[in-house]
């Protein structure tokens, strides 16, 4: 940067002025002075420098010309043309009580009171003669600069406190700053030396014999890093409150005399009711079922306090209906930070997608240990149910090798990424813990991570086609080898179930390109499994939709899914149903897999099952007498079809639904459902 100075101009004589004394002008002047270069941080001056513009009355003019070009080189540097005054500011006078260094944050148009605003006051007013230092801690958006900003416009307001410093802690030096400010302002500090004027201010809070008591309240408003304010801490002391908000939750931010106050999300009714003030402050008005529809879209933004605001304002400044915007937000063309306002209401400075990818937080997450992998699993969990994802779908197979691909690059050591382990998958849940991008609880492991709905559609936003693609195909992965093979755990099950639909959801065509995705056969299969017969026959008719849309009638795994209908519609009760269907099938696979394929023996068998179990015994005879000689000519007389004493069993398990124990190796294969695949010499499955 290169900044050329104002060049006074020589200042005219026009005597005495009128009625005053004669005063007498002093002047000094510069010309051709040269050429001053600035680089890599360094200052260059060029012309005359002073002398100040009033001397005891005095006034002086100075005259410069010729001094040449200034030119700054290097970040910071800083290159004056012309006349350069310094004024140096000594020590000033401490200032009176009530004193405020730095405005306090303006209260939300529509500022929601909480049950935590009570347990912020309880816990401040509860601890003994010396108040602890209290830390507001939650995820980004969740109000904790709104509730801080509540207790000291109240504390100021009713004159509970004598000074209060307004810190905004996003770094170090923003701190130091801050107190130095407090430091020059009430202690006579040295304003050129900030961290000398910090050091001044925190003494001057201790309190002192003979000295008049100060009752002072110190807000360190979003830290970032616990280690931005080591040795920065307010001192403990009967009269002095310290109020932390950040998004970390790190040890180091709780211990002796400090105590952490969890911030969490509105309640259904708090969000509700928000919104529903927000908008009738601008005039906005729904129709006569307004409540529902707020409620609807509260749960959409999962009730976050920042979300819904912003949602208010696009309501009101667009003119927007609430079923319009919820409709808007499902839109998966549209990125979540298009929801936002033109303009942010009550002053503030992101947008909600901007709050909670946290760029800042998540390239901090990736220096923590392991470094560069928490960006990588982040991502991955972006895809999954944010109520809960399995610990080992994060920590399988699929996830490490996820990991080891992408891990972010940290400008270290060897390009070559080594190979993520288990520990390290742990590590950087952990790490991503912390700083509130993830909720990592191990001691559930069928639950064990939770990431907000609208932090995992900010982290999808982020991403290209082919890294949305990619990672949902990994994400389906990471749920087949998570997935046990006998399903012994409902809960477990019913988890994984709601993992898949989440997926599916937010994975646009991923699961169908370029083929349907094993984990959509294991999720109907498993729904069928659990007594929800109607629910996986629902679930396979809409597979056979979509696949039947995207890969074309004949792809062969439109005619695994067309098999697996007809199964569940014959375990509904719709035997002739069944029937039917796989008549219609057994052509399709005839033409198009051949007469000797395992599946089209498969359908063939099905067949002649539901036909005896929809009254035509001597039809299903017939059919079996056909299939025997043909089994034999292709599979041999000792090849281990299934077990003849449970054709409803080989129905289910030859369609994908149960557990391959015998077939060397193909239990990925018959998890998926596709039989054609496994490679000829492999045996056949059987329970």
């Amino acid at each position: 940067m290169s900044t050329t100075a104002d060049r006074p101009e020589p200042a005219a004589d026009r005597g005495p002025a009128e009625g005053g004394p004669a005063v007498t002008k002093t002047g000094a002047s510069a010309r051709d002075t040269g050429d001053a270069h600035a680089a890599y941080g360094g200052a260059a001056v060029t012309g005359h420098r002073g002398p100040p513009p009033d001397r005891g009355g005095v006034p002086s003019s100075v005259e410069v010309s010729h001094t040449g070009q200034a030119i700054a080189i290097g970040p910071g540097a800083t290159a004056v043309s012309g006349s350069l005054t310094v004024l140096q500011r000594g020590p000033q006078e401490p200032a009176g009580w009530p004193h405020l260094v730095r405005p306090i944050p303006p209260l939300a148009e529509s500022f929601q009171y909480r049950a935590e605003a009570d347990r912020l006051r309880t816990a401040v007013h509860g601890g003994g003669t010396a108040v602890l230092s209290q830390v507001l801690t939650g995820m980004g958006g969740v109000g904790k600069t709104q509730l801080a900003a509540d207790y000291a416009h109240t504390a100021w307001r009713d004159g509970t406190v004598d000074v209060l410093v307004w810190v905004s802690a996003a770094t170090r030096s923003a701190v130091v700053n801050a107190y130095a400010q407090a430091g020059v302002e009430l202690c006579r500090a040295d304003p050129h030396d900030p961290e000398r004027a910090a050091v001044s201010f925190l003494a001057w809070l201790e309190p002192k014999a003979g000295k008049e008591p100060c009752r002072w309240l110190v807000v360190l408003d979003d830290v970032a890093d616990p280690a931005d304010v080591r040795g920065l801490w307010p001192p403990a002391g009967r009269l002095g409150r310290t109020l932390v908000t950040t998004r970390r939750r790190d040890a180091a931010l709780t211990g002796a005399g400090r105590r952490l106050i969890e911030v969490g999300l509105f309640t259904p009714a708090e969000a509700t009711a928000y919104l529903a003030e927000a908008l009738a402050v601008h005039g906005h008005a729904e129709p006569d079922d307004q409540l529902a529809a707020l409620a609807a879209l509260a749960a959409d933004l999962g009730h976050l306090p920042l979300a819904l605001s912003q949602a208010a304002a696009y309501l009101a400044d667009a003119g927007m209906t609430v079923p319009a915007y919820r409709a808007l937000l499902k839109d998966r063309a549209t990125d979540l930070a298009d929801t936002a306002p033109e303009v942010l209401p009550d002053d503030q400075a992101h947008t909600t997608a901007a709050a909670l990818t946290l760029s800042l937080s998540l390239d901090r997450a990736d220096t923590l240990r392991p470094a560069g992998l928490a960006r990588p699993l982040l991502q991955l969990a972006a895809f999954l149910d944010p109520n809960g994802i399995p610990h080992t779908t994060l920590t399988g197979t699929p996830a490490l090798a996820h990991l080891t691909r992408n891990r972010t690059p940290t400008g270290e050591g060897d390009p070559t990424p080594a190979p993520a382990t288990e520990a390290e998958a742990v590590a950087a849940l952990r790490a991503l813990h912390r700083l509130r991008l993830v909720d990592h609880v191990p001691d559930t492991p069928r639950q064990a991570v939770r990431v907000h709905r609208l932090t995992q559609r900010a982290v999808r936003d982020a991403l290209t086609p082919d890294q949305r693609h990619t990672l949902a195909r990994t994400a389906a992965d990471a749920l087949i080898v998570a997935w046990p093979a006998v399903e012994r755990d409902t809960d477990l099950a019913e988890t994984l179930r709601a993992n898949t639909t989440a997926l599916s959801g937010c994975s646009e065509d991923a699961l169908y390109q370029p083929d349907a995705h094993g984990v959509l056969h294991r999720t109907g299969h498993s729904l069928g499994g659990s007594g929800q017969v109607g629910a996986a026959r629902d679930h396979f008719q809409l597979l056979a939709d979509k696949t039947r849309r995207l890969l074309g009638p004949d792809h062969p795994e439109v005619l695994t899914i067309r098999h697996n209908l007809a199964h569940w519609r014959g375990q509904l009760g719709d035997a002739p149903g069944a029937a039917t269907a796989l008549a219609e099938l057994l052509p399709d696979r005839r033409r198009i897999l051949g007469p000797d394929h395992l599946h089209t023996f498969l359908t063939r068998h099905s067949l002649a099952y539901w036909r005896g179990l929809a009254g035509d015994a001597a039809g299903a005879v017939t059919a079996f007498v056909e299939l025997l000689p043909d089994l034999l000519r292709v599979l041999g007389p000792d090849r281990e079809y299934q077990d003849a004493g449970s054709v409803s069993h080989s129905v289910v398990t030859l369609s994908g639904g149960g557990r391959c124990c015998r077939c060397d190796g193909c239990q990925r294969a018959c998890a998926d459902g596709v039989f054609g695949d496994i490679p000829a010499g492999r045996r056949g499955c059987g329970r």
